[in-house]
């Protein structure tokens, strides 16, 4: 617009032949141009990259991130204002998900070949998957006529897994820290717990002859073994946002992360099988499927745009298939890591939809903020299906625990209260699934 202004002027004096103005306007035009060549050639020359000593952290763990800026160009640049970018969700609360100290953003001037660095550190409260970046650079010519921003440093992720808490009151010499369910059906059977032998029939394996028996009567006998015990456990994790209130946010949600993640060890320790479904959204799945990069004209544009506050509207579950092995494990632990709070899937829906996935051998173990009666439906359907079902509420108040434990209790389902973090430890003390 200014380059226009000074064309303008400089026609108007040549047309009324106003010499001085004539000199005016050309040294007003070579200033406009000259302003937007060197804010344009200052931001370009300027490289950022960003450092960070780990990518994945346990909650307590510190973090350090280093951004170098180096100007590769020849010229000085006058100034130059470079930001870090964080999500301003987690700097919220108090205590904040990720605690700063350091220097996240600088204003300074740059040689030529000058380096300058930015360095700052984390302390992770919280689990979560964070975005550290973009580096945005800022930069403008002397007079204030031009401003330039630009990415220098794409984002780099931190995952910071969730706490996990030992748990106690139960036998661990007993492998079975979730407890026992005598199967309905005989689908499976343990080969170490023999019940008898019976005559051997056409297709038996040579591994089934009971050959002692065999000895003893002289005719072939098979083993009969006892049917398979429920091993192991689902856990279904209602993370819809309208079941936790936000006054009691992001503490609650942060304190069922903590009870699965716990629940999940134990039965990992156990080495039974474990798997996790919920109606929450995969942070990973969200950077996916909306990326980060945009059209960025202001510093502005570029802060709303790191702080990823789209709808959070899935309509399908996370799902870790049930299985055993540290692997599994591990992708437990880096799912909850990454779990947000979601608008899609109601718990019924959620079981509708997962119910597919949920192996009859295991037990199901739902992690719920509140009670509704669908939702006391929707548990008792699953154990009149022949599912092993016990409900933990996460509710503080015991008073409102007993209140949201009728509708279960009616449907027959098995309720545990998680009222707070040292509640967690004891969460599977005497916790028999009976069928």
């Amino acid at each position: 617009m200014l380059k226009w202004v000074a064309i303008a002027v400089v026609l108007l004096a040549l047309v009324f032949r106003l010499g001085m103005l004539v000199y005016a306007g050309y040294a007003l035009l070579a200033i406009v141009l000259v302003s937007r060549h060197l804010s344009r050639v200052w931001s370009e020359n300027l490289l950022a990259r960003r450092e960070c000593n780990r990518l994945t952290a346990e909650v307590g763990d510190q973090v350090s991130v280093l951004v170098r800026i180096e100007n590769r160009g020849r010229l000085p640049v006058a100034w130059m204002l470079v930001e870090d970018l964080l999500p301003p969700a987690a700097l919220l609360h108090e205590p904040p998900n990720l605690r700063l100290s350091g220097q996240r953003i600088k204003l300074a001037m740059f040689r030529s070949g000058a380096v300058k660095s930015l360095l700052y550190q984390i302390v992770c409260n919280r689990r979560g998957y964070y975005q550290l970046g973009p580096a945005i650079l800022e930069t403008g010519d002397l007079f204030g006529l031009h401003r330039r921003y630009r990415v220098a440093a794409e984002p780099q992720y931190l995952m910071v897994y969730p706490e996990v808490i030992p748990l106690e009151g139960y036998d661990i010499s007993s492998r079975r820290p979730i407890g026992e369910v005598r199967m309905t059906y005989r689908l499976f059977e343990d080969p170490t717990r023999i019940a008898g032998v019976r005559q051997y029939t056409a297709g038996d394996p040579l591994n089934r002859v009971h050959w002692r028996a065999t000895a003893r009567t002289g005719q072939l006998q098979s083993k009969v073994y006892e049917p398979s015990t429920v091993a192991g456990a689902t856990l279904l994790l209602d993370f819809h946002r309208s079941s936790h209130a936000a006054a009691h946010e992001p503490f609650r949600s942060e304190l069922a992360i903590t009870a699965a993640a716990s629940i999940a060890n134990a039965i990992y320790t156990m080495q039974q099988q474990v798997g996790l479904i919920s109606n929450g959204r995969d942070a990973a799945d969200r950077i996916r499927s909306e990326g980060w990069k945009g059209d960025w004209r202001t510093r502005d544009s570029a802060r709303a745009a790191a702080e990823a506050t789209d709808p959070n509207d899935r309509l399908a579950p996370v799902v870790v298939p049930t299985r055993r092995g540290p692997e599994q494990f591990r992708r437990i632990l880096e799912t909850l890591a990454r779990l947000e709070l979601s608008d899609g899937l109601s718990l019924p829906n959620l079981i509708e939809e997962g119910e597919g996935r949920l192996p009859r051998d295991a037990s199901v173990i739902a992690i719920l903020p509140a009670v509704t009666e669908e939702n006391a439906i929707a548990l008792g359907n699953l154990r009149r299906q022949g599912f092993a079902v016990t409900a933990i509420l996460n509710i503080h108040e015991v008073y409102e625990y007993a209140q949201a434990a009728g509708p279960l209790i009616a449907q027959g389902v098995e309720t545990r209260h998680l009222a707070d973090r040292e509640s967690v430890r004891g969460i599977c003390r005497r916790l028999h699934l009976a069928g």
